[in-house]
């Protein structure tokens, strides 16, 4: 089976809930179809502002703060994500890696400390586990404060030998602030909030807060036996047609790993060609497919990392490879303006005070009708941050 470019940006934009306009009620399935980066702080509201137009940003942070429906801890990629609190299990436990199934990419970095403690990675891991045992009936303020704190839980396992190494100023960072001990325990919160035993709270003074599932929820997590197989289903349903290494790359774990999670659901999978190439389907999924069909016109100011941004075949999306560097990069990635699912520009905004400057650059010239769409949408973002649109600008071809 072949599927033209226009049917799988269809799919994909239904998948993730931005083929219309959703209503508030669906907050939960849309935050759930694959998880909402929250990097740089701020991109899980907008994500969902894109999908659930009619949503309040109070309402959101009732969600997350309050009602606890939805919960926020460092997920696939090691990256913060916001998702239902009901599928932790989905975004967390079935991340945990089992034995020779590392290195995950967001903790190759902790080799130099490893190399200077003179210990190897399974020999670390649980006593920095055994020290987030102190999240169970604690708060604490900051990403650093955590660092620092586990730190000192962990030194106070180590034999003497060890202790000066831990204890030395960080070869990462700034080493006035950060000992080598902090350094290793920064990497390996990764695998603990897997564990569960760490999870972001409420936000205080402008920075997060921290504890573990059962302190902030107030109950024990239950299990999810069938975790991994629903993360791929979710991967597959919303960056599908896919193959292991897209996997392998959207969770940022080793392809070992990823063959196994792809395991969990090869019989439910269905060939197809993509430009020449295999990949594969969720079957269930294929009928939806033939049907895709979407609005070439609609129109959204996607932001920095959404979730539909969020694949290795950018050429989907973006053909040209020197303006895929102007929206993917390393660092201080621009908003995406979309237009029937491609990227046709760019868009950033600063905030002051109560005030946002938009500012839009297109590679593509829009019709009077879209200008409107556009103006009406960089209107309505400023009014969901709870701000005037002091300045809104456009740069056309």
């Amino acid at each position: 089976m072949c599927f033209s470019s226009h049917q799988l940006r269809s799919f994909r934009l239904r998948a993730h809930h931005l083929d219309r306009d959703y209503p508030a009620s669906l907050l939960l399935p849309a935050a759930g179809a694959c998880g909402l980066q929250n990097s740089p702080p701020g991109a899980w509201e907008t994500a969902l502002f894109c999908r659930l137009p009619g949503c309040a940003l109070e309402q959101l942070h009732q969600a997350l703060y309050s009602d606890k429906t939805l919960l926020q801890a460092w997920s696939f990629r090691g990256v913060p994500a916001v998702f239902p609190t009901g599928e932790s299990g989905t975004f967390l436990t079935s991340l945990i890696a089992q034995p020779g199934e590392q290195p995950w990419v967001y903790t190759r970095g902790i080799t130099a400390a490893l190399e200077h403690l003179d210990m190897s990675f399974d020999e670390l891991l649980p006593l920095v586990r055994s020290a987030a045992q102190i999240l169970q009936q604690q708060t604490v303020h900051s990403k650093e404060a955590l660092d620092r704190l586990l730190a000192q839980q962990v030194a106070a396992q180590l034999p003497p030998d060890k202790l000066a190494r831990w204890n030395a100023p960080s070869m990462h960072g700034a080493p006035d602030r950060q000992t080598v001990g902090g350094a290793a325990v920064s990497f390996l919160l990764r695998p603990c909030s897997f564990y569960r035993q760490v999870v972001f709270g409420r936000r205080q003074a402008g920075s997060p807060t921290f504890t573990s599932f059962e302190n902030w929820l107030g109950y024990r997590p239950s299990p999810a036996p069938h975790a991994g197989r629903d993360l791929v289903r979710k991967f597959l349903h919303c960056h599908g047609p896919a193959t292991t290494r897209d996997l392998t790359d959207w969770l940022g774990c080793s392809p070992r790993q990823a063959a196994r999670l792809w395991q969990t659901v090869a019989d439910e999978l269905e060939p197809v060609t993509v430009d020449g190439r295999t990949r594969y389907l969720l079957a269930a999924d294929i009928p939806a497919l033939h049907r895709a069909d979407s609005d070439p016109q609609r129109l959204l100011l996607l932001g920095a990392h959404d979730p539909y941004l969020d694949l290795r075949d950018r050429a989907l999306l973006l053909p040209d490879k020197a303006r895929q560097r102007t929206v993917w990069k390393t660092v201080a990635s621009p908003g995406a303006v979309l237009q029937g699912g491609r990227i046709i520009g760019t868009w950033k905004a600063k905030t002051r005070a109560d005030k946002i400057e938009l500012t839009a650059a297109l590679w593509e010239p829009l019709s009077s009708a879209g200008e409107r769409q556009l103006a009406q949408r960089a209107e309505s973002y400023a009014a969901f941050r709870r701000c005037t649109l002091h300045r809104y600008a456009v740069q056309t071809p």
